[in-house]
This record gives C-alpha cells, structure tokens and sequence, in this order.
C-alpha cells in the first residue's frame, strides 16, 4: 500500500512539474512577445503621432521606416496645410479665379471624398466652412467679445459651400465657382495621413501595427498581448482626463470628434468650436462626441464631424442607412450616455469574445506562472502592478498607465480641433 502510494505520489509531483515548467516556459515567452514591439513618435500637423508595430522584419528597419513616415508626413503638411503660405491648397486657396487649376492626385482624392461625405451628410461635413470658423474666433484670429451678427454670417455663408467646389476627374482639376473660395482639408486631412502610414507599413510587410494622429487611429491585426488593439474613447468632462470606455480595434480605423473643450462664453452662454456648415452658428445639440469607425481614418475622421453636427437623431439615422458604425455620447442632465448604431455593437460584439478567450488564457497563465514563482521561492515574473503589469491587458491608445512599469504608451485622445 506505501509502495503505491509512494509511485503515485511521484507521479503527482511528474505531472506538476512538467505543468508548471510549461507554464513558465509559455509565460516567458508571452512576457518576450510583450516586448517586441516597436513605437515610433513624432510631432505633425500641430499634434503628435504614434506608431505601434509588431514583428519587425530587423533591427534596423525601424530607422527605415520612420524615415519614410516623416517624409510621408512633411509631404501631406506640403499638400494640405492652410498654415503654410506655401503649401498647395495655400496656392489653390489664394488663386483669384474660376478657370480649372491642375492639382496633384492626393489633393485631388483628399477633395473628392469630401465632397462625396458632403452630399451624404447634406452638407453637415464642408471643407469650405474655414470663413465662418474664423469668423467665430476658432481660427487663428482672436475671440469675438460679441456675436457676429446674422448679416455678416450671411455675407460669408454665401462665399462657402462644397458645391461651389467642381472637380474634372480625367485631369485631376479643380474649379472653384467661386474665386474667394476657400478650402481648409483640417477634419480630413489627419485621417488621409493616418491610412498613408498604413500603406507604408504594409509595404514593408507588416501585418500588426496601430498608428494614431492627434486622436485618429487605424488599427490592424493583434497587440503585443495577442489580442485586439485596445482603444480608450475619451469622456467627455469639461476638468478631468478619463476614459468612457475601452473599445477593441481590429483591421479598422476610427476617429473621435468632439464639442465640449474648446468653447467660449458670452452674457453666460457657450458656443462651440463645431460649425453648422448650413445656419453658420455653432452647433447645439446634445451631443458631447461622436466615435466613428470606418474601412479608412480618412472616412472615420470626415464622419465623426459630420455626425456631430447633424446632431443624434438625424445622424443615427444616416448612419443606420449608410451602415456606418459609431458611437454617439449625449449629454443629458449632467450625465452622459451612450447610443450605438447596430453597426457599431455588432463591429464591437465580433472582436469582444476573442479579445475575452485571449485575456482569460494570458491572465491564467500568469497566475501559473506566479504560483510557480512563489512556490519555488522567487520573485513574480513580472512585479509590476502585483505581478500582473506585463501579461495583463493593456490599454494601447487613449488611456492612462494603469501600471508603472507598463509597456503602454499613454497617447491622448483628440482634444477637438477640428
């Protein structure tokens, strides 16, 4: 009886053994996946960009590929800024006439899907609205101590409007109707660069990666946990940075545009940076943002803005019909809350049972690895945060560190300036 007890008893301590020695083998090499990981950063178009990648192709091709990014980023800065006297759209905006100019292909494309999310919205997203912006003090021109009144609102409302914008497809001309016409591409053009950087990386063979400008994200493949990338969406406080809720991201973009920072007040009233392309006044609705994601940054960037506008019950609806997927947050007796397209739940639902299955797997395995660590007299794998700062998960854009020796990297959400 001993001596089967004694054999059995081996065969226990066999069995824990090789399970624990498997767990801490494929702990190790989970943590070492955590740290490959590359994270480019920079400074463009006023704010700041990441690049998250994993799996690079070698050592030295991140030098390479930031290379190419910059050199993409000055590029899009040389095409589209309206704060470079020099910049394409700058000689296209100052040309005193109505004959069709020549412009290069990616002004070109810039514009045509402007304009085409312009017809959908009704003109709730135009790229012609930057007289009324600065009319309002949201451009570079100092605040109004009093409101415009409505005949200087209605004198440059007539010299915008996306239709008196025409564009000749075969030679990649544009005309405008208007010879004081003027084109401001700011809630577009950081998506465009956005899905520009996705083309550079994908050339170099990368499959994983997560790129963010100034809150607009595209994000493509798995984390450094093996799981979706995990998007924070700001709420919308007027004091205090937090998160409203953490969305997974995979193989698409998404932007954030919001109406509750950037704002003055007159006679205790507040006007909002968001113009309504079609009244000329600032918005005013009950939306504090509104969260879009698209095929392309590009797309989610121009829709966030345009939904906004268009306000909830008219831009749930578009976006029913259109099959957009977005989240809007609404302000309602000092309370926000949340109403989501059928799109929206659905893109969020696929994504939320894997990103689940992966984290349970990682967080039991570092729970094994841990009780190993413990049983064997040495140190968690991982001290941070209890132990649980490497194989927990991460938030990889728009959160605060949770832990603080995380491999996160804390990148803000869009502060609204478009």
């Amino acid at each position: 009886m001993s001596t089967l007890s004694t054999s059995s008893t081996r065969v226990v301590i066999i069995v824990l053994f090789v399970f624990f020695f498997a767990v801490i083998t494929f702990s190790f090499l989970v943590s070492r996946s955590s740290l490959v990981l590359t994270e480019l950063s920079g400074n463009t178009m006023g704010t700041r960009y990441t690049v998250k990648y994993r799996d690079a192709p070698d050592a030295s091709s991140s030098q390479i590929i930031h290379a190419e990014i910059e050199r993409q980023l000055v590029e899009t800065n040389r095409v589209m800024s309206t704060y470079d006297p020099d910049s394409e759209l700058s000689l296209l905006n100052r040309a005193e006439t109505t004959d069709w100019l020549l412009v290069s292909k990616s002004l070109y494309s810039v514009i045509e899907t402007a304009k085409e999310i312009s017809r959908q919205s009704q003109g709730a997203f135009d790229v012609t609205i930057g007289p009324l912006v600065n009319l309002w003090g949201f451009g570079p021109e100092s605040r109004p101590k009093r409101l415009p009144d409505q005949a200087k609102i209605d004198a440059v409302l007539a010299r915008t409007g996306y239709n008196k914008l025409e564009l000749h497809e075969t030679n990649s001309a544009v005309r405008k109707l208007r010879s004081d016409l003027y084109v401001d591409l700011s809630g577009i053009a950081k998506g465009y660069a956005v899905d520009q950087i996705a083309v550079i990386l994908e050339r170099h063979g990368i499959e994983h990666y997560m790129i963010e400008i100034g809150g607009e994200i595209r994000a493509n493949g798995k984390n450094a946990q093996g799981i979706p990338w995990q998007i924070g969406i700001e709420s919308p406080q007027s004091l205090n940075y937090s998160v409203q809720k953490i969305i997974p991201v995979k193989n698409t973009a998404l932007a954030t545009s919001g109406n509750y920072r950037n704002y003055f007040s007159i006679d205790g009233k507040q006007y909002m940076h968001i113009i309504d392309p079609v009244t000329g006044w600032p918005v005013e609705n009950h939306l504090a943002s509104v969260t879009v994601m698209a095929e392309t940054c590009m797309l989610a960037d121009a829709w966030a803005t345009a939904l906004l506008v268009m306000g909830l019950e008219r831009g749930i609806r578009l976006a029913e019909q259109l099959g957009l997927s977005a989240l809007f947050i609404v302000s309602r007796n000092g309370a926000f809350v949340e109403r989501a397209t059928s799109h929206f739940e659905s893109k969020s639902s696929q994504t939320f049972l894997t990103t689940f299955l992966a984290s349970f797997l990682v967080m039991a395995i570092a729970v094994g690895a841990m009780a190993a660590g413990t049983l064997m007299g040495r140190k968690p794998l991982a001290g941070s945060c209890g132990g649980l700062g490497r194989f927990g998960l991460e938030c990889d854009a728009g959160c605060q560190k949770s832990c603080a020796n995380s491999t996160s990297h804390i990148v803000s959400l869009d502060k609204p300036e478009k």
